[in-house]
C-alpha cells in the first residue's frame, strides 16, 4: 500500500493548504479517503479526478467532504470533454440522510453506504470502522491489504476502544487537533499527547500526527507526543507518501 497526504489541516485549510484528504493506492486500485475542502485542486498534483477508482468519508464535516462537489463537477466535465468512465463509488454512512444522499449526483457518483459493524471489501482493501468521539456521527477506518494495515482515526476524542481496534498496526493516521496543555474532549479531538500514549498502547510501528491546528509552533507536537511514543512519529505534511 501506498499512502499519500493530500490534505492535513483540521477545520480550514491554512493558506494554500488542505483539509483532510489521503491517497491510497494498491495493486493500481486508487482510493480517495475523505475529500476535504482544497483536496481536489491538491489531488490533480498527483492523479486526475477521473482517475480515482472510489472515495469513502468518515463523516459529514465540511473540512473532510467540502470538495465532494467539485469532484463531481470536474468529473462530469470531463465526460462532456469525451473522456470515458465509470460511475464513481462515494462510501459513506447514512446516519445523516441529507448529507449521504448528497454523495450522489446523476450518473457521476453513487452513494454507497457502509454498515460500520461489517468490513467492507473496497478493491483489494478491507476496511472496518470504529464510531468515534465527535459532536456528530464519524467513522475511525482500519484498511487492510496483503497483511498490512492502516489505522485513520478520523475525528474523535480519545476512547479506549481505539488502542485494541489499532493493535500492532504498520501505521496510525492519528488526529492531532491540539497541544499537549489544551483538551479537546469536548470538541471531539485529540492532544498531542493523548496521540502519543495511544501510539505506545496500541504498539503501532508508525504514526503519523494529522488534523493539524493552524496556529502555534507544530513542531512541538512531535515533542509533546514523542514523551509517550518511543517510535517513529511524524507531522502530515503535503505529498508526503508512506509506502507499506
Amino acid at each position: 500500500m501506498k499512502l499519500t497526504i493530500i490534505g492535513y489541516w483540521g477545520g480550514y485549510p491554512k493558506q494554500n493548504g488542505a483539509c483532510s484528504g489521503y491517497l491510497l493506492e494498491h495493486g493500481g486500485f486508487q482510493l480517495l479517503i475523505d475529500c476535504g475542502s482544497g483536496v481536489l485542486s491538491k489531488l490533480q498534483n498527483i492523479i486526475q479526478p477521473e482517475e480515482l477508482d472510489a472515495v469513502i468519508v468518515s463523516h459529514y464535516h465540511p473540512d473532510h467532504i467540502a470538495d465532494i462537489g467539485v469532484l463531481q463537477h470536474a468529473r462530469l466535465i470531463l465526460g462532456f470533454l469525451g473522456k470515458d468512465f465509470p460511475t464513481l463509488p462515494v462510501y459513506g454512512h447514512e446516519f445523516d440522510q441529507h448529507e449521504f444522499a448528497k454523495l450522489t449526483y446523476k450518473n457521476i457518483t453513487k452513494g454507497v453506504a457502509y454498515d460500520p459493524h461489517n468490513t467492507v471489501n473496497i478493491g483489494p482493501f478491507q476496511v472496518s470502522f470504529l464510531k468515534t468521539i465527535h459532536p456528530v456521527p464519524c467513522y475511525a477506518m482500519k484498511i487492510e491489504a496483503e497483511g498490512k494495515s492502516i489505522v485513520y482515526t478520523a475525528d474523535s476524542a480519545f476512547q479506549e476502544e481505539f488502542i485494541e481496534f489499532s493493535q500492532g498496526a504498520d501505521l496510525l493516521l492519528c488526529e492531532c487537533n491540539f497541544y499537549g496543555n489544551q483538551n479537546g474532549k469536548s470538541a471531539g479531538h485529540m492532544n498531542s499527547l493523548e496521540a502519543g500514549r495511544f501510539a505506545q498502547k496500541a504498539a503501532v510501528k508508525q504514526l503519523i500526527l494529522t488534523h493539524l491546528p493552524q496556529y502555534g509552533e507544530l513542531v512541538n507536537l512531535i515533542t509533546e507526543a514523542s514523551s509517550e511514543f518511543t517510535g517513529i512519529i511524524k507531522l502530515a505534511d503535503e505529498f508526503q507518501t508512506i509506502s507499506l
